[in-house]
């Protein structure tokens, strides 16, 4: 599965305003939520009870949260960036500059970890990183996505 056939370009956010993990998890997940047609609090909640069990900021200035909802068709992916970083609790304890926001159907275990994993392999392209940063709107973003993805 490519990122492309479940990102979606209304959920690419280029100037996250939020200082913390939860205003920036709110914020991932307010066009998510009105995509998914499910509850912004419900999907937070669940967003922030994964964190809890550890921390989704996977160093380098990455951050993967991810969750399980209910009565969600297929999975959905967003995009954000901090050009200032955040405190994500990330594990290297570095800012987070880099979000991609998963959520899946309650009963999916597969295609959430593959894509899981395709995403943390690209970011560890330093290039790709710094090109996402680079980019001034979503649809910058969106192209050097699907690039990258295309090669991948």
């Amino acid at each position: 599965m490519k990122i492309l056939d479940v990102l979606q370009k209304e959920a690419v956010l280029t100037d996250l305003k939020s200082q913390d993990k939860k205003g920036v998890i709110e914020e991932l997940a307010m066009p998510l939520a009105r995509i998914a047609k499910t509850d912004h609090h419900g999907l937070v909640r669940v967003l922030m009870e994964r964190e809890r069990l550890g921390s989704t900021g996977i160093g380098g200035g990455i951050g993967i949260p991810h969750g399980k909802i209910r009565n969600l068709d297929s999975l959905l992916v967003g995009f954000g960036m901090s050009h200032e970083g955040v405190n994500f609790e990330s594990i290297d304890g570095r800012p987070t500059h880099i979000f991609f926001l998963l959520i899946t159907p309650e009963n999916s275990t597969g295609p959430h970890l593959k894509l899981l994993g395709r995403i943390a392999r690209m970011l560890k392209n330093e290039f790709f990183r710094e090109k996402l940063l680079s980019a001034v709107n979503r649809d910058e973003v969106f192209d050097i996505i699907r690039e990258e993805d295309e090669s991948f």
